[in-house]
């Protein structure tokens, strides 16, 4: 359920950095690429597209779930279940290795990228996306972690996300990214940022933010009965001060590198 609801909600906003990711890494006909926490396969399937019929793209995710709705995605990619820190490819299988919006979440992300470019050929291209910094100026996000915190304090909320991404800060600074990816063993590293709008429906905004981490936690901490009173409380406030589209707007990081 969740899944699906973030192949609905979020994973249209991903897609399109994704895309732009996949072609700043150079994917061409023939490339070999491993999409690293898939998760519903919107790179991978970006990947594809330019790989064509004689390449291989596989996109591997810790939850099978997720896997099961990138596999009903369509294209040509392979799915697998694996963990980036104990990747099941030989050295060197991959030209290519992107990652849309995961290294954030690795727990040791110095371990994770090891293996990463364990299996990535010398001379071939690995690319990430990020978050940009939180804006303050993001009235949407201001408002919903509003309503959140009338159910639970700040701090226990701040302590959720950071369990799950524990690395949201540091990378959404470009020049630590870079300086991350450089010492795990990446060159002529290229960083930048761009900005991406999504309009939307107010109910796809809210249930977006409900498959996120701290509406993940919230429900998980509140219980049934009162996870639907957050729901109606919060669909109430945005009723009160938002129309019923909005466009919402990211800034996301993309760095590009090659191994040497």
């Amino acid at each position: 359920m969740i899944a699906q609801e973030y192949a609905r909600t979020q994973a249209p906003m991903m897609a399109l950095p994704a895309a732009d990711l996949v072609e700043l890494a150079q994917v061409g006909p023939g490339a070999r690429v491993l999409d690293v926490g898939t998760g519903t396969g919107v790179a991978a399937r970006a990947a594809w597209t330019k790989a064509g019929g004689e390449g291989l793209v596989v996109g591997v995710d810790q939850s099978i779930e997720m896997l099961r709705v990138a596999r009903r995605g369509g294209g040509g990619s392979c799915y697998a279940a694996a963990n980036a820190i104990d990747l099941p490819f030989a050295d060197e299988t991959f030209t290519h290795v992107v990652a849309n919006f995961v290294i954030t979440h690795f727990p040791k992300y110095d371990t994770a990228l090891f293996d990463v470019l364990r299996v990535l050929k010398r001379g071939g291209r690995m690319g990430v996306t990020t978050w940009g910094p939180a804006d303050a100026r993001d009235e949407f996000r201001t408002v919903w972690r509003g309503v959140a915190e009338e159910f639970a304090e700040a701090d226990i909320l701040s302590d959720a996300i950071q369990r799950v991404v524990p690395w949201e800060e540091l990378f959404s600074d470009k020049g630590k990214l870079k300086e991350v990816l450089h010492d795990a063993g990446l060159r002529d590293i290229w960083v930048e940022k761009r900005d991406y709008r999504s309009e939307m429906p107010v109910e796809d905004y809210l249930a977006g933010r409900e498959t996120a981490a701290t509406g993940r936690f919230l429900r998980q901490m509140l219980g049934e009965e009162l996870w639907k009173t957050f729901r109606r409380r919060a669909r109430d406030v945005f009723a009160e001060r938002f129309p019923p589209r909005i466009n919402d707007f990211r800034e996301v990081i993309l760095a590009v590198g090659h191994k040497p």
